[in-house]
């Protein structure tokens, strides 16, 4: 049975109690771009750094990546590769990276330009658990990691991509913490 994406969130009553603030399911985010990928869109802190405590601001989820300090946690459902139609046709490229672009602003300008392997890279420290399903890991090197249920990764800002050679929908969770990449 595949798993529901569900937030549930803490904070302060009235009493300065602590109190569910928030306990929902999480609707995916789509876009042809993402070639039938669903993105959770869990919560999120600000650059800078995390507060807490009763004036603890609420989720920032978007833009994709979190800025110096920040983070995002997300859940990426990414369908098997045998589901996946072809690449669309040049003429619709445009407004499809316009989807993508208003629906997950910085998501796009990670990966290569146009030469649709999936390969990109981020300045962020990542967290990646492989909650279901399988799903293939490959570096710029060529060098590639199958992850099964458990498999915890860490993504050091290096070019990579992810694919799902299996049958099944692999689901993974990523905590995204902005870094700074030295010069």
């Amino acid at each position: 049975m595949p798993i529901d994406p569900r937030l549930i969130v803490t904070g302060y009553g009235p009493d300065d109690k602590a109190v569910v603030v928030r306990d929902t399911l999480v609707p995916p985010v789509t876009a042809r771009a993402l070639l039938g990928q669903e993105m959770y869109l869990m919560w999120g802190s600000p650059d800078g750094g995390a507060t807490v405590g009763p004036k603890a601001p609420g989720p920032i989820t978007l833009p994709f990546f979190a800025g110096i300090g920040g983070t995002r946690l997300l859940l990426v459902r990414f369908p098997p590769a045998s589901a996946l139609t072809g690449p669309p046709s040049p003429d619709d490229q445009a407004d499809i990276d316009a989807e993508v672009r208003e629906r997950l602003p910085g998501l796009i300008d990670a990966f290569e330009p146009g030469d649709g392997s999936g390969m990109h890279t981020t300045d962020t420290l990542d967290y990646g658990i492989c909650l279901e399903g399988e799903l293939w890991l490959e570096l710029d090197s060529g060098e590639e990691v199958r992850l099964t249920p458990g498999a915890c990764v860490v993504q050091q800002g290096t070019p990579h991509a992810w694919h799902n050679r299996s049958e099944t929908p692999a689901l993974m969770a990523f905590v995204g913490i902005g870094a700074k990449r030295p010069v």
